[in-house]
């Protein structure tokens, strides 16, 4: 997996708010699971004393009732485009929680993750985190606040897996700055928690796709923000990987209480990790809720165009696809 390159300097009209951009030290990259590794959010905790440690997910979002992260009547469209991909639609995340965004190809989740995550100016609307416009923070100070996982991440091939996860805690340093004490106990701790420290050592361009994965998710982590965006972090791997993702992404839930917003292919999956599905197709949101009052079969028909049977199981809605839907037949 990889992040945007970075951009010069020079270029500030662009937000620098990925967390790959590790080849330029001036960057503000985006330093963006194993059940092994569930101590190391544990001794994250002593860093984050605001946050409540409370696993029970219907109690958690209840006294919390402010949003963490809005976007309000988002108009986003991409350079040199006239047509909008999402136009005038909002959402409110609520902290602490794992929202996932689903839809068909083309649907435009990934469109408004970068517009959550101030990597897509908006034509018209805004984006709140915690209450303030993310246009009106400097770079390093959003970088602080929010982590990005994107799909288009890229570094050199030869650095390593702990070199790539130090590039994370360049938020929190000074361009002069030297590595704290500080900055080795959140490296240690992020591929503790992404369970990639048997590939501290390794090269990235020796690592299979979902090792790779991990590595980034460790700088993301490192970068130790309270707000995580991950584009399509699943796609790509085998179920083992696939697996070991989303138990990060509940651990981090469930122990530091990080509020994650995940684009996910997998509808099931979303059903069976997230405590909130929002589902899009064609740039507008058709269906918001928990998953079991948005994964139905008139949803599915709908919106991914197959007919299917849904059952609901202890772990969420099971879901048989049947058939594809033909434009002829809706």
């Amino acid at each position: 997996m990889t992040t945007n390159e970075s951009t010069s300097e020079s270029s500030g009209a662009t937000r620098e708010n990925d967390a790959g951009r590790v080849d330029r030290e001036n960057d503000a990259g985006r330093a963006t699971g194993t059940a092994d590794a569930r101590q190391a959010v544990r001794e994250s905790e002593s860093s984050h004393a605001g946050r409540e440690s409370d696993t029970s997910r219907t109690t958690r979002s209840g006294p919390r009732s402010e949003p963490i992260l809005v976007g309000e009547d988002l108009t986003l469209a991409y350079p040199g485009s006239d047509e909008p991909v999402i136009d005038g639609e909002s959402l409110a995340v609520e902290p602490g929680v794992v929202t996932a965004l689903v839809g068909p190809n083309g649907s435009g989740k990934s469109t408004l993750l970068k517009g959550l995550a101030d990597q897509l100016a908006p034509r018209d609307g805004t984006v709140l985190l915690e209450g303030r416009d993310v246009h009106e923070l400097e770079t390093k100070e959003l970088a602080r606040r929010l982590g990005l996982l994107s799909q288009e991440s890229t570094s050199p091939e030869s650095i390593t897996v702990e070199e790539l996860v130090y590039h994370g805690r360049y938020p929190h340093r000074g361009f002069f700055d030297h590595v704290t004490e500080s900055d080795h106990r959140a490296v240690d701790r992020a591929i503790e928690l992404a369970g990639c420290g048997h590939l501290r050592e390794r090269e990235l361009g020796s690592l299979s796709g979902g090792q790779k994965q991990l590595a980034w998710i460790a700088m993301v982590l490192a970068q130790d923000t309270d707000v995580l965006l991950l584009d399509e972090p699943t796609t790509f791997l085998d179920l083992h990987h696939q697996l070991q993702v989303m138990e990060i992404v509940e651990t981090l839930r469930d122990e530091s209480e990080i509020t994650v917003v995940v684009v996910l292919h997998d509808i099931e999956q979303a059903a069976r990790h997230a405590d909130r599905i929002v589902a899009l197709d064609d740039g507008e949101i058709h269906g918001d809720g928990t998953p079991t009052e948005i994964v139905t079969e008139e949803l599915l028909a709908t919106v991914f165009e197959i007919e299917a049977a849904v059952d609901v199981a202890d772990q969420g809605p099971r879901i048989t696809p049947l058939c594809p839907i033909s434009s002829s037949d809706s």
